[in-house]
């Protein structure tokens, strides 16, 4: 019996897992089964340990493996089908976070304005406008459906399959109803559609039309990137006073640490500022 099958069938029935995550889980299992003697089934802690330790890839990429090996044992323990965990104690390597990149204000100006030099440039700005007004994922947006638009604000499901309410200012607003207007009355369910088998713009199109707007601007390409637009909207507005908890559900983390890094990319002020005023800090002083 394929007790590797049964899991990732399993899995595949949960509730917002994604077609990705599935394939590296099935990957991971399946590379794992391979190269330790008698497979998943007969591993033993020892095994799964040493296999571990002598992957030469990245700490990111080996905590990805061990959790994929984590998660199948414990499917194993909790249909029964073995009575001893063996990843239940495994040491996951070291996994430092590399601080986000960011542009500045000005850069981002900048960045819009060159849009206007683009063919497409009314979607374009319109594009760049929301990532940057609302925090937004790259997929997020080349998928935002039409339905998804609720006056000043947007309804975005996220990853798995949460939704969230993201605001867009004035600015932004205003170049989405630019585009909308010359959309018309196209018939896709999408904002942004596209004639290719997705239906809407790829992932892949708009990073090259981004990466165009930076050479346009004088801005090195390779700062620049839609995951770069997401981390400036978050640390602008965390240098210009906005509560972490606000940017955590703007953005869609699930754990408020995740947010938490843009403070170690602000200024010794700023972070100064929000240690002294932002209601989970455990240095808040008392003003009265």
């Amino acid at each position: 019996m394929n007790y590797i099958d049964i899991f990732l069938e399993a899995l595949s029935a949960e509730r917002g897992r994604s077609q990705k995550t599935l394939e590296s889980y099935e990957s991971d299992l399946r590379l794992a089964n391979d190269a330790i003697t008698g497979g998943l089934m007969g591993a033993d802690a020892n095994a799964l340990q040493s296999y571990l330790s002598g992957l030469p890839e990245k700490p990111t990429s080996i905590a990805r493996k061990a959790s994929a090996l984590r998660g199948f044992y414990k499917f194993l323990m909790i249909e029964k089908i073995i009575t001893t965990n063996p990843a239940a104690n495994l040491e996951l390597p070291k996994r430092g976070r590399a601080l986000p990149k960011f542009l500045t204000i000005d850069e981002i100006d900048l960045l819009i304005s060159s849009a206007g030099d683009i063919r497409t440039s009314t979607r374009l700005r319109a594009m760049i406008e929301l990532l940057y007004a609302s925090g937004l994922r790259i997929s997020e947006l080349c998928e935002l459906p039409m339905t998804a638009i609720l006056g000043d604000k947007l309804l975005i499901h996220g990853k798995g399959a949460k939704e969230r309410i993201v605001p867009m200012h004035s600015g932004a607003i205003r170049a989405l109803d630019k585009w909308l207007n010359l959309r018309g009355d196209d018939a896709s369910k999408f904002v942004f559609p596209s004639r290719g088998a997705s239906g809407h713009i790829t992932r892949d199109a708009f990073f090259k039309l981004i990466k165009k707007c930076a050479v346009l601007s004088g801005i090195d390409p390779a700062r620049v990137s839609p995951h770069v637009l997401r981390h400036s909207f978050a640390s602008h507005l965390l240098a210009g006073g906005a509560n972490l908890r606000a940017i955590q559900t703007m953005l869609g983390h699930e754990d408020i640490s995740t947010t938490q890094i843009y403070t170690h990319v602000l200024p010794e002020q700023l972070r100064e500022t929000i240690e002294m005023h932002h209601p989970l800090s455990n240095t808040k002083v008392d003003n009265k």
